[in-house]
């Protein structure tokens, strides 16, 4: 059982490789990569923006 904030934050950036917290901004570039003219090749992906976590 956590008893602080701090103990749930270290406990979250063990489980990501990259040892950072993502943002709100790291999910809105992979949106925009979708929605651009640059992944006009691009079909049927699954994007995973995770900070490596599903590797974990």
């Amino acid at each position: 059982m956590f008893t602080s904030n701090k103990e749930v934050r270290e406990a979250t950036l063990a489980g990501i490789p990259l040892n950072v917290l993502g943002q709100p901004s790291d999910i809105a570039y992979g949106v925009l990569y979708l929605a651009s003219d640059e992944s006009k090749f691009v079909t049927g992906i699954e994007l995973i923006i995770d900070g490596g976590s599903i590797l974990h």
